[in-house]
Formats: structure tokens, sequence, C-alpha cells
């Protein structure tokens, strides 16, 4: 008879005979992925210290009627003690209890913005549970995923592009469960997330060299936000990495720091413009004048309206069948990640090969990388006068 009680092995003690909590800090740097709440230890060793006298109680009371036992009666004893008081759990609240755990372990190793749409993902399922739908492991299978892709579209308000990455998270979310051991219901696994072509907003050559040199002498503001923005046009760091920078890692002309995001050292030659930025800045501790993410969003939008950068871009959207298309000015459209995104295109634009830049950028795999880069009219210009010279 087992005890009904399951955990991962390396959070038991097989010479104690029990659970032991690993704090976020040690469990972080063993590499570990999951955790168990200290509350959850406490209660699983309250279980086996049950479990301990239950047997103990009937070997005695077997013993003091003079009856010989065997591990059969003993057993049998214990299921007429122990099954009646037995309680599952709801289905449903294992697995946000499990949502909940997933977030929790993860807050310690990945950003906090990363972990946004799975909280968003948590939200839209306990919204779908509260509409009188049933949420759990064994009962997200295909139809599952088509009722719930109608229930972000119509109830949840959300455009196709949302309920796409929504979806995709829940997969992957599944496919973690799976591997901690979740019996899943493979049938969400045939489904297939139809995902729309983004535009991809980048600035010209003409609009960066234009933006670059734009006379700011008489706003002090914007020319600080200008520098950070063209400086991540001329590295292709994120607002992070940005922000992380510290003059200890810019050494011989080169940035070498770990980026926040991938763990992984990064190391990114540094080019006239990035140079001349940085100089700017070399009598001050931090080499570059970093704000809030937010205030830096609004005001790169500002500086580009103010520099003209307003070509009018027309913005397409479905949700379900229904086309939605609303037209910006493209100042509207540029933040601070727009930067990096500039850089890849711009990059291959004046000739750097595609394994450079991403090397630079710090992509391991052309799939997530190409949905930064814009064929702009330009590049084909370029690339079709060097071949055919």
């Amino acid at each position: 008879m087992g005890t009904g009680i399951s955990i991962t092995p390396i959070f038991f003690d097989s010479d104690l005979q029990q659970a032991v909590y690993i704090d976020k800090k040690k469990a972080a740097k063993a590499n570990i992925t999951e955790t168990i709440f200290e509350s959850e230890v406490k209660n699983i060793n309250s279980q086996l210290a049950a479990f301990k006298k239950s047997i103990i109680d009937i070997e005695k009371r077997y013993e003091l009627d003079n009856t010989a036992i065997d591990a059969e009666m003993v057993i049998g004893s214990l299921k007429k003690i122990l099954l009646p008081k037995e309680k599952k759990s709801e289905p449903s609240k294992v697995l946000f209890d499990f949502i909940d755990k997933y977030l929790e372990v993860h807050s310690t190793i990945r950003e906090k913005g990363s972990l946004s749409v799975y909280r968003a993902m948590r939200n839209h399922l306990k919204a779908f549970e509260n509409n009188k739908q049933k949420v759990t492991f064994q009962k997200i299978d295909y139809a599952f995923f088509q009722r719930f892709q109608i229930f972000l579209i119509e109830s949840r308000n959300l455009n196709n592009t949302t309920v796409a990455k929504q979806l995709s998270t829940l997969k992957t979310f599944l496919g973690y469960a799976k591997k901690s051991g979740i019996v899943v219901n493979d049938g969400y696994r045939n489904f297939t997330i139809k995902k729309e072509t983004l535009e991809v907003i980048t600035l010209t050559n003409n609009e960066f060299l234009a933006l670059y040199n734009y006379d700011l002498t008489q706003n002090n503001r914007l020319a600080k936000v200008r520098d950070i923005f063209c400086f991540a046009c001329t590295t292709g760091l994120r607002y992070s990495d940005l922000k992380q920078l510290k003059k200890e890692h810019i050494k011989n002309d080169i940035i070498e720091l770990v980026v926040k995001k991938t763990k992984h050292t990064l190391k990114i030659p540094l080019n006239k413009f990035s140079t001349e930025i940085l100089q700017k800045y070399s009598v001050q501790l931090q080499p570059l004048p970093m704000i809030s993410n937010a205030k830096l969003n609004d005001y790169i939008k500002e500086l580009c309206e103010l520099a003209g950068i307003n070509e009018a871009i027309e913005i397409v959207r479905y949700r379900g069948s229904k086309r939605e298309a609303i037209v910006h000015p493209k100042y509207d459209l540029i933040g601070v990640h727009t930067g990096r995104k500039t850089f890849a295109t711009l990059s291959l634009e004046r000739g750097m090969s595609t394994e450079v830049v991403m090397a630079t950028t710090g992509h391991t795999d052309y799939k997530s990388f190409k949905r930064y880069v814009k064929v702009t009219e330009d590049r084909k210009k370029i690339a079709m006068a060097k071949a055919w010279a």
C-alpha cells in the first residue's frame, strides 16, 4: 500500500525518511527548477508521521492479542483506518496551484516581465472556469483549446495575435507540467495555433541619421533620450541591458556583459556612433543617463514626432475573422525596443552578415532572429548592386 504522497526525490531525505525544504536561493544556486512550499513539507511530514504512528499502533494491538502478524494484515488494518479519511484535491485546484508554484519558482531565475504572459494565462483560465467550464489537466484537450480560443476572442475581447500568444504559452506550460510528473491529456498537441505576421517597425537609415544629427541644444531632456535610443540602435541592446550597463563593461572598444534575459555573455564592438555617445558622458559615473522604461518609451515618441518621423503606417489585426485596421503616425509605434530591431536591419543594410549580426545581438537561432529583420528597399538595392556589379 502506498502513502498516496508523491514528491520529487531531491526533496526527500532517504536517511531521515522525511521531506526536506529547499528555499529559493539554494534552489537557484543548485539549478533546481522546481520546489515545494515549506508548508507542503510540514504537511507531508505530518502525514508520514501519522502513517508511522498508525502502523505502530496496529502492531501493538496484534501483540496484545497474541496474534501472529504479517505485512498483509498490517496493510489491511491500515486501509480501514486511513482510506475513509483520504481526501483528494479538486482537480481544478491542482492546476491553479501548479501554475502558482511555477510562477513562484521561476520568479528567482527569470525576469519579472517574462512571466507576465503566464500570469495573464492564469487569469484567463480562471475566468474561463468561472464561465462554468472545468479547467483541469485531464480536460485540456483539443476541444478545450477550441472553446478556450473562442472564449478569449469573444468574452475577453483579445485579437488573434494575443490569443495565439496565450494558447502557445498554455502549450508550453502543459509540456512543463508533463515533465514535472503531472498526468496531462495529450489531445492538446493536435491543436494548431495560427500566428499572424506582424508589422516590423524600424528606423530607416535616413531616419536614424536625421534623429542622430537633430539639433537638441535647447532641450536637454530629449537630447539624453535621443542618446539612449541611438545607442540602442547602434548596439542592439535591450532596455534591461542598457540599464545595467556600467563603465567596467566597456573594455578596449568592446562592450562585454552578461545579458539579463538569457544569462549569456555578450561582446559588442563599439562603432563611430556608439563611441561618440559614450564620450558625451565620459565624466559621469554611469555611461548613459538612464531613466525608467515607461518614461523612456513616452519620451522617444515625443522625440521622434519632433524629428518628423511621422510616416502613416497601417496596423492590421484580426479578432476572429473580423479585420481591424488602424493608421498610426510612425512615431507613435516607436519605443526603446525599436532600437534593437533597427540595429539588426541597418547592420544588414550596411553589409554585415546575418551570422555576425546574430552573434552581436545574442540570437542563437535564425527563427527567433528573423522577426527583428526588416528587408527594406534599400537593402534589396544594395544586395542587387553587389551581386550584379
